[in-house]
């Protein structure tokens, strides 16, 4: 009834090609488990930030690295980016929302209160403009054109070659 010196081994035998198929991230399992309730990229506007290991490090099938490095450099890839993310989204998300808020309401504010209201005016404008705008045309522009091509067409150019 005392304690037990003995020492048992144990030991896990796998082979080295089922446990490369299986180094799936850790970290991401664990994050699809907690926000598999929600997308938040409904629109698929990051699509183009999905970005793993393999697309980023290759290894062609001349060229290998021992395995464990191969496996280590993939974890340790996944742990990094998981990490740093979550770390600078942590610093900067607060604050880079509330500048894209401002920046945001200002435009929107402009678009609304200035750019729309300017166009409406021009649109209800045009028509008079127009008509003012062809009156002068063909009052002025137009005479002048007109007597300046009965002018040139009295010109006639011939090329000889010696």
């Amino acid at each position: 009834m005392g304690l037990e010196k003995e020492k048992s081994e144990t030991s896990v035998i796998m082979g080295e090609d089922e446990f490369s198929r299986s180094i799936d991230p850790f970290l991401a399992k664990k994050e699809k488990v907690l926000s598999s309730g929600s997308d938040r990229d409904p629109r698929q506007i990051n699509e183009h930030l999905k970005v793993g290991f393999d697309d980023v490090i290759g290894e062609p099938s001349t060229t290998h690295s021992f395995d464990k490095v191969w496996i280590g450099s993939h974890a340790v890839f996944e742990l990094v980016k998981y990490v740093f993310y979550r770390l600078l989204t942590t610093l900067l998300a607060i604050p880079m929302s509330f500048v894209a808020g401002i920046l945001f309401a200002i435009l929107s504010c402009l678009h609304i209160w200035i750019a729309m209201p300017l166009v409406q005016s021009c649109m209800m404008a045009l028509p008079s403009v127009r008509t003012v705008w062809r009156s002068l045309m063909d009052t002025f522009v137009a005479p002048l054109f007109h007597s300046m091509g009965r002018c040139l067409s009295a010109i006639s150019i011939k090329t000889t070659s010696n």
